[in-house]
Formats: structure tokens, C-alpha cells, sequence
């Protein structure tokens, strides 16, 4: 019980730092003169925060749950977790890396346009993905249900 009221607190914390970032930037403004400002800049950090919060949550927390509730289903997250770095490793693989034609701002190191065109293709893959599994969950349901 004490563990919930943790994460409950902690999501709200993490929600309402997010609520201020957006509002100072919008106050702010996120651009002037076609420059991103620091409040670009601080939301995007955030951003990667979070994402490294859920990353840690979802692995380690996941980890210690699950390893005391049933060891075996460290097997089924090693898996799971293969599954997602082949699935970015094809993302990566995939990724051209070209310029956008017609850009004529300032230059953009290759590194860093492969680095958008994978996280572009993750993208694309798991809508993909969430199609499909909603297809796939509603053709199962209707074959479980017409039984």
C-alpha cells in the first residue's frame, strides 16, 4: 500500500513540473524569430528526463517486482527487452540520414540526422505495431466470442 502512495505522489509531482515548464513556455514563447528559445530547450530536457524516468521505472521496478513474484518472468523481460533493441537496431539500420532538400539553415552533423531518421522510423514501426495489435486483439476477440 505504501509503495502506491509513492507513485501516486511521485506522478503528481512530475505532472505538475510539467504543467509549469509548458505554461513558462508559453508565457515565454517557444520561438523568436524562427530561433528556439531556452524554453525549447528546458521542454525537450524534460522530456528526455521523463523518458529516462519511465525507462528506469519500467526496467528496474519491473525487475524487482517481478523477480520476487515469479523469478521465471525475468526470461520473459530479457526477451521483451531483445525485442526492443532489435527493433531499434532495424530502425537505425533503415535510417538514410539524407538532408532535408531545400533546407537552407545552418548545417546538421550526420550523427545527428541518422538520430532523427531512427527515431522517425521507431516511430512509424510502432504505430505500425499498435495497428496491427489492435487488428489482430479484435479478430481474436471476435473468433473468442462467436465460440
Amino acid at each position: 500500500m505504501k509503495l502506491n502512495k509513492i507513485f501516486k505522489w511521485g506522478m503528481v509531482v512530475l505532472i505538475l513540473i510539467s504543467v509549469a515548464i509548458v505554461v513558462w513556455g508559453f508565457v515565454s514563447g517557444f520561438e523568436v524569430n524562427k530561433v528556439a528559445t531556452k524554453p525549447t530547450n528546458v521542454l525537450l530536457t524534460w522530456a528526455a528526463i521523463m523518458i529516462g524516468i519511465a525507462l528506469f521505472c519500467w526496467i528496474i521496478i519491473g525487475l524487482i517486482i517481478s523477480v520476487a513474484n515469479d523469478p521465471k518472468s525475468l526470461v520473459k523481460m530479457g526477451i521483451s527487452l531483445l525485442a526492443i533493441a532489435a527493433v531499434c537496431l532495424v530502425a537505425f539500420l533503415l535510417a538514410k540520414g539524407n538532408p532535408v532538400p531545400g533546407y537552407v539553415g545552418p548545417e546538421v552533423p550526420a550523427g545527428q540526422l541518422k538520430l532523427t531518421d531512427t527515431i522517425l522510423n521507431l516511430t512509424a514501426i510502432v504505430g505500425v505495431g499498435a495497428v496491427l495489435a489492435i487488428i489482430v486483439g479484435e479478430i481474436r476477440l471476435a473468433i473468442a466470442n462467436k465460440k
